[in-house]
């Protein structure tokens, strides 16, 4: 009887030598004459453990990592097919503090099984939350995501139920649902790991997205750097289509939903709603001014729901489970779990979902084991590119969307990019004037030229700051024209990470310790 090995097909995995681990497993297998089944699953997401490789003995998956191809014949003569000892041996997955600690809801099925797999995917769970959702009335299901308290994953923590509402009651015709998957800020991967690991996750939640609120054809827009979850989405759609979860009649019920693969355009702005949709009806990718609300007139003019990957896959557990259940995690008005995923310098890189309420420094040393440098950890940055910068007096602050706002941060997307005590602070606040002049769209005048102006700023700084007589006033007052004058999140964020890096670290700039200031 053969034994089934896990190799993840994940990109993290594949960039870290997955594919030639498992030839070297094959091959180690077949000298020997031993039979085993190797499955080819998505990420845990245990990053500093891949290729993270687990064994199925008696049931129960032992897990060992990061395995390279070198290590392969030893752990064979080690007897790892029946959970032998060894160097990289992990234990039990399941027991790993790091998994075992989590609470997953929206990633449950993560690396469990093949991601293609439909028998996989229907024996974890998936299709109970759209076999639910095709009893209900559109307002009833509308009715669950608000119970739910859900709000969107992709940043502006908007409700997802009021935008849902609203295109419900938009009226008859044509309508469309959207899903924004160009993760593009630094330090995410969340949601290239639910399409590379769960893809149909996503479809089903777009598919009750579809009945929530009448409409009957979707949009996953891919940024073009994803070419494994392309491939993995193309596939998953097909496969949809022939087993009922997408085509005209959806698990016999009458009902129909069209899902379209769209490729990005490669501009980061394009990860802004209306950009987006500009770029899918074929024009360049440039913001648009609101209202009106892409819920009212969105695609090609006509009401869209826009939700991001994390929002949409998040849908099926909340009708499975009832939206009282989903409620019943997280703080305040924050609920549910938000998958964080942990970067930069840390030992243990990877994803952690975990109810809202979790603090920094929880994620930062219960999960993440604290710098990989051995260096106090100085500044997080929370939130992409345009997160503001975290001191480490803060890193109690729960993780919770008033609560950050109240501290001049952002949640965002989740993503935490750690930075030890060598870090330049100055140098990152010009990184990120710098990443908003390249990446603008150009239209506003604010994000366009105050970018651009915003790095001469900090240029003229970075040289002036070993005499310690630099002056900030006329960059904060760029900052305040950019924060409310912008036409997008593009301008209108970059002054969090300046500011947060003027006030908490000042001595960077050669500046004098004054008053923090609270971002607007």
């Amino acid at each position: 009887m053969s034994v089934r090995i896990f190799v993840p097909r994940d990109s993290s995995a594949a960039s870290v030598g997955a594919a030639a681990v498992c030839r070297a497993i094959e091959d180690e297998a077949a000298r020997r004459g031993l039979a085993v089944d190797l499955v080819r699953n998505g990420s845990r997401g245990l990053y500093w453990l891949e290729p993270f490789v687990e064994v199925e003995v008696s049931g129960q998956r032992i897990a060992y990592g990061p395995v390279t191809p070198d290590d392969v014949p030893g752990l064979f003569d080690a007897g790892w097919l029946e959970g032998g000892a060894h160097a990289l041996f992990q234990g039990p997955s399941e027991a790993i503090p790091y998994l075992e600690k989590q609470t997953r809801l929206t990633f449950a099925r993560m690396g469990l099984g093949d991601p293609l797999s439909f028998d996989d995917y229907r024996a974890g769970g998936g299709l109970a939350g759209l076999r639910r959702a095709l009893d209900l009335a559109p307002a009833d299901i509308v009715a669950e995501i608000d119970a739910s308290g859900l709000r969107g994953r992709g940043g502006a923590g908007f409700p997802t139920a009021i935008k849902w509402r609203t295109v419900l009651n938009a009226g008859g015709g044509q309508k469309y649902i959207v899903c924004n998957a160009d993760e593009g800020d630094s330090g995410t991967f969340s949601d290239r790991m639910l399409m590379e690991g769960d893809p149909y996750c996503l479809i089903e939640g777009m598919v009750i997205a579809g009945l929530a609120v009448g409409a009957d054809t979707g949009y996953i827009y891919l940024r073009s750097e994803y070419p494994d979850a392309w491939e993995i989405l193309e596939n998953a759609i097909v496969i949809a289509n022939r087993e009922g979860l997408l085509g005209d009649d959806l698990l016999g019920s009458g009902k129909r939903f069209e899902l379209n693969l769209f490729k990005g355009a490669g501009a980061y702005v394009c990860g802004e709603e209306t950009s987006l949709l500009e770029s899918i009806e074929g024009k360049r990718g440039l913001v648009r001014a609101k209202p009106p609300l892409p819920a009212l007139q969105g695609l090609f003019g006509l009401p869209t729901v826009v939700n991001n990957v994390i929002t949409l896959g998040s849908v099926p557990w909340i009708l499975a489970n009832g939206g009282a259940a989903y409620q019943a995690h997280g703080m305040n008005r924050s609920r549910g779990t938000l998958p964080f995923q942990l970067a930069g310098n840390l030992k243990c890189t990877g994803l952690v979902e975990a109810p809202f309420g979790v603090t920094l420094r929880e994620l930062l040393y219960d999960y993440g084991g604290g710098s990989a440098s051995g260096r106090p950890i100085r500044a997080v940055q929370v939130g992409g590119p345009l997160g503001a910068f975290v001191p480490a007096a803060d890193f109690d602050l729960p993780l919770d969307y008033e609560a950050f706002t109240a501290a001049g941060a952002t949640v965002g997307h989740g993503g935490i990019v750690a930075f030890d005590d060598t870090v330049d602070m100055a140098r990152m606040a010009r990184y990120a004037m710098h990443f908003c002049a390249v990446e603008s769209c150009g239209k506003c005048t604010p994000c366009r030229v105050g970018s651009v102006r915003g790095v001469e700023l900090l240029d003229a700084m970075l040289d002036a700051r070993s005499g310690g007589a630099n002056d900030d006033t006329l960059l904060r007052d760029l900052c305040q024209t950019m924060l409310e004058g912008s036409l997008c999140a593009m301008g209108g964020m970059t002054p969090y990470p300046v500011l947060s890096a003027l006030n908490h670290y000042p001595e960077d700039f050669g500046l004098a310790p004054k008053r923090e200031e609270k971002v607007a």
